[in-house]
């Protein structure tokens, strides 16, 4: 597999560098070399070459002289083989713009479409990563703050994975808190056994939502539910009584433990269907529970090291002086929380995985607690690992506040998907009248779902993780612009390609070898299909799936520029293998890039 354009370029410049500061040009420290390298990027417009180097810029001040002259140095003692056009002089004031070579191009082309891994080159240095993502209290339902965590960490996992590294993912469930407590009280005090039995799951959820009005007490929840409000009028120690359930739970009782054990499979029943839907599935569900035994051990071990101490009865982790808010890891009362399961889960991570870093995909709330929970594991000599927290927004509603329904409820992850699905079951049975296709409702209905669900997906994915995002099932379902249902089509449109003229995809694979470009929307695809790769790269380096989703949409934009202009089938020679080759690989990289997403592609939409 050849080695991709920009990490060639990157090892050319690196030559040069090294050269010239060998001549006493400019002192470079070979520690400097990886950043100034890292300053290889894409142009902005095609008119001035494929990549632009900008280190000139950087180095002048250092070398006494103006950045054009260090360019033309740098120019010099650039070797770019056969893989570019080599540079006559610098850009403006001192960029570097290289162009691939036209032969190099239609080789790649060749290689990508005779490669399953499309001309993407693994990593030289994989990596264990542990990816910690969803993590949903069990015995809630599912809500559409879940879609981010679950989508986002979803993605990464994939594309860690296919960029070579040796990806563990975990779905640390919260399987063992005060919402077990509020279903254990509520099955003692006002269960209905018969709608248990018809459907364990809407019990469960019923008896939760119930009995955390009863225990907050909110008086407005109270007023809007008579059943809660008569019971907290009967029961006015629920709070606490839901909390030494808990505490009975965690203790060992055996009442509550079998409850607890005949309660976790219908409520993993649920999140899991759910999971089906979404297309996600996990190397590991290791909820709070399986740590459970391992929390005084890891309080003990942190006091023993003079790391925790004692305050007021309970127990904390002092990391800024004794005025700043410690990091608790036991209360007053004796519970653990969320911070001593945090800091078992690392170490017996560190144990059993071994990984070189940990992704927490969990929203911005969340980012003192792992800065302090990080630290801690630090001080408390862990191993070398790097902890990662990636962070996201909120998704907000039209009113630009946390998306809710009218009622002000938090809005279901399932209610959503099915209102996704049965938008986009509307989208898909207009556009099979207009075009008097007769498919058959079943058809409709499987295209429906993974259009409706990749378009909740593509969405969020689509967005800036650090961001909020306002939801809109209009503008996610068009069949225009950066959404899926887009991206969707434009792989089925390279389908019905071959579908039409009946072409064996796997002889246009073997014939690719006599590329050649008549036309300068042929090269343009054909760069932007080649920097697959590069894209998985940037996304990696900062853990952000809409650096994917633009590719995608621009290697999209470029195959319709080229598809409408240029003919296909209608082409012969050279251009008819060329094109052809051209629309088999733009297939096979949206496909697959949206399968790096998530996302599933209907055969025809």
């Amino acid at each position: 597999m050849a080695e991709p354009f920009r990490a060639a370029l990157r090892g050319m410049f690196q030559a040069a560098l090294e050269r010239l500061s060998a001549d006493g040009v400019v002192a470079i420290a070979p520690a400097e070399l990886p950043a100034l390298v890292e300053l290889v990027r894409e142009t902005a417009d095609s008119k001035h070459g494929d990549y632009s180097g900008t280190m000139a810029m950087g180095l002048a001040k250092r070398a006494g002289k103006k950045p054009r002259d260090v360019a033309v140095e740098i120019i010099k003692r650039l070797d770019v083989g056969d893989v570019f056009e080599k540079p006559a002089e610098p850009v403006g004031p001192g960029f570097i713009n290289l162009k691939v070579r036209d032969d190099a191009l239609a080789r790649a082309v060749t290689d990508a479409c005779g490669d399953e891994r499309l001309g993407v080159a693994p990593v030289d240095r994989p990596e264990t990563i542990v990816v910690d993502y969803s993590s949903p209290n069990v015995a809630k339902p599912m809500h559409v703050g879940h879609i981010r965590s679950t989508v986002i960490g979803d993605a990464l996992a994939r594309i860690l994975k296919f960029r070579g590294h040796h990806t563990i993912t975990d779905n640390h469930l919260g399987d063992w808190g005060t919402q077990f407590g509020m279903i254990l009280w509520g099955w003692k005090h006002c269960r209905d056994d018969a709608a248990f039995a018809a459907d364990p799951t809407a019990e469960l959820g019923r008896l939760y939502r119930l009995v955390r009005k009863v225990a907050d007490g909110k008086p407005e929840e109270l007023a809007a539910d008579p059943a809660a409000a008569a019971l907290a009028q009967q029961y006015p120690d629920a709070g606490r009584e839901v909390l030494a359930e808990t505490a009975k739970l965690h203790e060992g009782d055996p009442e509550n433990r079998a409850l607890w054990e005949q309660f976790m499979p219908v409520c993993r029943r649920e999140i899991d269907r759910i999971y089906a839907r979404l297309d996600v599935s996990f190397d590991h569900t290791l909820g709070e529970s399986f740590y459970q035994p391992l929390l005084a051990g890891t309080v003990h071990d942190l006091e023993a090291r003079d790391l925790a101490r004692e305050s007021r009865g309970a127990v904390g982790v002092f990391l800024d002086g004794p005025d700043k808010p410690p990091l608790l890891i036991r209360k007053a009362d004796g519970a653990f929380l969320y911070a001593t399961t945090d800091l078992a889960t690392i170490r017996w991570r560190m144990e059993h995985w071994k990984p070189d870093r940990i992704l927490y995909v969990v929203d911005h709330r969340q980012s003192q607690h792992f800065e302090q929970v990080f630290e801690t594991a630090r001080r408390w000599g862990v191993g070398s690992v790097d902890f990662v927290h990636v962070a996201f927004g909120t998704v907000l509603g039209d009113d630009g506040k946390p998306f809710k329904t009218r009622a002000g409820d938090t809005v279901g992850l399932e209610a959503l998907l099915d209102e996704g699905v049965a938008r986009a079951f509307g989208v898909v049975t207009a556009a099979d009248a207009d075009r008097g296709t007769g498919m058959p409702e079943a058809e409709r209905r499987r295209i429906a779902e993974t259009v409706g669900i990749g378009a909740i997906k593509y969405a969020d994915l689509a967005q800036n993780r650090t961001t909020d995002y306002t939801f809109s099932f209009d503008k996610m379902l068009e069949l225009k612009g950066n959404t899926a249902a887009y991206m969707q089509y434009a792989v089925a449109r390279v389908e019905g390609i071959f579908a039409k003229g009946g072409i064996d995809r796997g002889a246009v694979r073997r014939e690719a070898a006599a590329i050649a470009f008549t036309d300068g929307r042929e090269r343009a695809l054909a760069m932007k299909l080649l920097r697959f790769g590069e894209a998985l790269e940037d996304v990696e380096a900062d853990y952000r799936p809409n650096v994917l989703t633009a590719y995608l949409f621009d290697v999209a934009g470029a195959y319709s520029t080229f598809y409408d202009a240029l003919p296909v089938l209608k082409a012969e020679g050279t251009e008819r293998t060329t094109r052809l080759a051209l629309c088999d690989l733009t297939g096979s990289v949206l496909r697959t890039g949206l399968e790096l997403l998530g996302i599933r592609v209907p055969e025809r939409m």
